[in-house]
């Protein structure tokens, strides 16, 4: 076990990190599958609707079938993704930049909807979010709470802001932005303080190493893991970050449709490597659009497979297709059950990609930071309570198809 110990960092914005500063032993965006998903994906197209439409609460859900189907679209552009990303930065108003204390930030969410720029439902998200995140700061005790919740909320409500503006599509396949704009290092900065890293611990660490070390030669690696907050892929990377920094920054997510349509979540989906896909849980939500849901998943499941062609690919799947929930009764958390047709369908993916697979089983504890609602929601922008707490990361030895199946008597008690 790691005992980790740490203080969070005091702003959230960092110095432009271009691909040649990564880690370089083997260059890998990872990737993912159509299995379930770890919870959200798709595109919410609001610039135009937003102007028109400020007050109305189901904005969102309203545009949600058209959305959805920009998503199985091949988005073609002449300009590349770091082009396209400067062009957006470019044209982006400096609204939220421009304040310097907590009266003008607040203030210019009141402007901008007013104006008709920014839709209710969103802005009343933005201060609510503004108020749990400070509240959770200020409950660490750092002495400079005050600075780090007026730094990193700016950005925040910046990003979220810009994509009202300029709405971002995401791609089956998602590269994390690291330029013009660091998002990586913002989605770390943001989590960084309200991890209580003297109470937080990674176990087998030998195991990660030895992880490290098949990436190194060619292989694939797929974690298997329980899934509890939208700050899962941040609090992974955080808790890495001194032991195995290019597990960090390197690992793929299986990313269902919520984190790449929710206003709130979007900027941060974007700074990681994400395979996008429908969660089973949402797949009948709309009816009309099941069929193309189902062939969207296969196009990132093809996604996927040219990505592990190559090898040295780590790839992080929820094959319950959501995050965990305390039991209704006694309150008590535990993993959420497993689906056996996505663990099926990632056995298949390791075994006939043309590099070796391994599989791990990963464990996750993070679920105070950011608790996700009792219940599973079918509308987007969720209530967020956020608290300062202790985590916790722990992968097992791997484990293989073969030695589990050995005493099973039919196809179906394998998987």
């Amino acid at each position: 076990m790691f005992i980790l110990s740490g203080s969070p960092s005091t702003t959230f914005f960092r110095p432009r990190v271009s691909s040649s500063s990564l880690s370089s032993s083997s260059s890998s965006s990872s990737s993912s599958s159509s299995l379930s998903s770890s919870s959200r994906l798709c595109l919410v197209s609001v610039r135009s609707s937003a102007r028109k439409s400020s007050a109305c609460p189901c904005l969102f859900y309203s545009l949600k079938v058209s959305a959805m189907a920009e998503l199985v679209k091949d988005t073609e552009s002449s300009l590349s993704p770091i082009q396209n990303a400067q062009r957006r930065e470019t044209n982006h108003s400096r609204t939220f930049l421009n304040t310097t204390t907590e009266e003008e930030l607040l203030s210019a969410i009141r402007k901008e909807t007013e104006a008709g720029r920014l839709p209710s439902n969103v802005a009343w998200g933005m201060e609510e979010l503004y108020q749990n995140y400070k509240n959770a700061i200020l409950q660490s005790g750092n002495p400079k709470a005050d600075e780090i919740v007026l730094s990193n909320m700016t950005a925040v409500l910046d990003r979220v802001f810009l994509d009202i503006e300029d709405p971002f599509v995401f791609s089956p396949y998602h590269k994390a932005m690291r330029e013009p704009f660091d998002y990586y290092m913002f989605g770390q900065n943001y989590i960084r303080p309200l991890v209580d890293f003297r109470n937080s611990y990674v176990g087998n660490i030998s195991v990660f190493k030895d992880i490290e070390e098949k990436l190194q030669q060619g292989h694939n690696i797929f974690l298997i893991s329980n899934h509890q907050t939208e700050a899962d892929p941040a609090v992974i990377a955080l808790l890495l970050e001194t032991t195995n920094s290019y597990l960090s920054e390197n690992m793929t997510y299986i990313a269902g449709d919520r984190v790449v349509t929710d206003p709130l979540c979007k900027p941060f989906s974007m700074g990681r490597n994400l395979i996008c896909v429908y969660s089973k849980k949402h797949m009948n939500d709309v009816p009309e659009l099941t069929e193309m849901k189902r062939k969207a998943n296969t196009r990132s499941l093809k996604e996927m497979a040219l990505l592990l062609r190559g090898g040295s690919q780590i790839v992080w799947i929820a094959p319950s297709g959501g995050r965990d929930r305390p039991d209704p009764v006694t309150g008590e958390w535990y993993p959420a059950p497993f689906d056996a047709s996505s663990l099926d369908n990632l056995r298949r993916l390791a075994e006939h990609s043309a590099a070796p697979g391994h599989i791990y089983p990963l464990a996750l504890l993070c679920h105070n930071i950011m608790p996700p609602p009792l219940q599973v929601e079918k509308e987007i922008g969720e209530k967020r309570m956020i608290s300062f707490h202790g985590t916790g990361l722990s992968v097992a030895p791997e484990i293989t198809f073969s030695d589990i199946s050995a005493s099973c008597q039919n196809p179906e008690e394998n998987r």
